[in-house]
């Protein structure tokens, strides 16, 4: 890697890989955000496989059922990023037993509504209406209630965010007041030497999927772009209303804020690059140089998909890192988005394809994999290396160490 050869600690690694200079090694992410985990069932495994003692199971993210990942995992495989959630001391009363799919004794937040209901289990809304559920025989919450699905007021919102099951199931820390958040901010800092990422959301596309149903949304956009332009605009209000409480808290303490909005598919982007900059690109722009005038952060965009076409316009719109960088997408060739955006964005991500080779492969593809990913993507930095999106439930415990240990190796 770099030809300087003084040794960083892992903020400041990826603060250097975040400007484009090339650390002293290749930075790396595992559960530093709620894409770059590992599913609760998967997790054991790994454990037993690495020789690691047991532990409690504790599942942070119910929706998608992933996993806190212990210190000795982190240690183990020179992890370098952690969630601000960490910065929560939660004691025992924070947390209930449940029963994984594959009948793994854990825990889940208890304030999270869960239920068992005919063959599923069921998560309730604060109004005890069912908004996610899970069927026997799956692995992962999906949505059931969609409030704006029949026609919606954007004055709505507010309220119509607790009938949404993105929105209306929080992961730890859970329902805190602003004092709580920056202490606990302030002490994840003092007590560790990881870059910090703090976890906003502020989606703009997402949340019209989440409250009207995808097809709707994308045919209120382009049917009645007037209603569309005046709930975006409201949704703007709220967050940058929010982001100023957030960064109020815990600016000072984080080095990264994560904001979300899948745009792509895996065949291309879900819109094109003209209704991109009418509906999403300004409003982007004032969320993301907001944040950065509230507080010393990175904007670091989670975007599922194929969106080559749209990265120059999020490039300008302000967008410092893009995760997770689907290389298994039409368009997302690891060596053509480094040419032609290397200088301006860094890839968090696009180390090693989720979809098939870290699933299918063998211990040894998997590392040559990874062996041709890294020195394609961290020349110059702007590489934070990170699987495509979270390790899934039937991922085999040897191909995750094989993925770290090989880009132990490279870098």
């Amino acid at each position: 890697m770099s030809n300087d050869q003084t040794c960083m600690n892992s903020r400041e690694r990826v603060l250097a890989a975040l400007q484009h200079r090339e650390p002293d090694r290749v930075p790396v992410d595992l559960s530093g955000h709620r894409s770059s985990g590992i599913a609760a069932i998967a997790y054991p495994r790994l454990r037993r496989y690495l020789g690691l003692e047991p532990r409690p199971i504790r599942v942070y993210d119910v929706i998608q059922q992933l996993a806190i990942v212990d210190e000795d995992v982190l240690e183990r495989f020179g992890v370098d990023t952690i969630e601000l959630g960490r910065g929560f001391a939660l004691d025992d009363a924070s947390w209930m037993p449940w029963t994984l799919p594959d009948g793994t004794a854990c825990f889940v937040p208890s304030w999270t509504r869960l239920e068992r209901d005919e063959g599923r289990w069921v998560i309730r809304s604060a109004s005890g209406r069912v908004f996610a559920h899970m069927p026997d025989g799956t692995l992962y919450f999906e949505q059931t209630c969609f409030p704006f699905a029949e026609g919606g007021d954007p004055d709505e919102i507010p309220a119509a965010l607790e009938e949404c099951m993105w929105t209306g199931v929080a992961p730890p820390p859970g329902p805190v007041d602003d004092r709580a958040l920056a202490e606990g901010a302030r002490q994840l800092r003092q007590n560790t030497s990881r870059a910090i990422i703090g976890l906003f959301g502020g989606n703009l596309f997402e949340m019209g999927q989440f409250f009207y149903r995808a097809d709707n949304f994308m045919m209120l956009l382009a049917a009645e772009p007037q209603k569309a332009h005046r709930f975006l605009d409201k949704l703007v209000e709220l967050h940058l209303s929010n982001l100023e409480r957030f960064l109020a808290a815990v600016g000072p303490h984080i080095d990264i804020i994560l904001f979300g909005d899948d745009l792509g598919m895996q065949t291309g982007p879900m819109m094109s690059p003209q209704m991109y900059r009418e509906f999403f690109k300004p409003r982007h722009k004032v969320l993301w140089n907001r944040a950065k005038e509230l507080a010393d952060v990175k904007v670091l965009l989670h975007c599922c998909g194929g969106v080559r076409e749209l990265l120059a316009d999020l490039i300008d719109a302000g967008l410092d890192a893009i995760n997770p960088v689907q290389i298994s997408c039409w368009g997302m060739d690891a060596g053509e988005l480094k040419a032609e955006f290397g200088r301006d964005l860094t890839f968090w991500g696009g180390g090693c394809d989720t979809q098939n080779v870290l699933l299918n492969g063998t211990p040894r593809q998997v590392a040559e994999h990874v062996g041709r990913q890294v020195p394609i993507l961290a020349p110059r930095g702007g590489f934070v290396f990170q699987q495509v999106h979270n390790i899934l439930a039937n991922v085999p415990p040897e191909n995750i160490a094989a993925m770290f240990d090989a880009v132990n190796k490279v870098r």
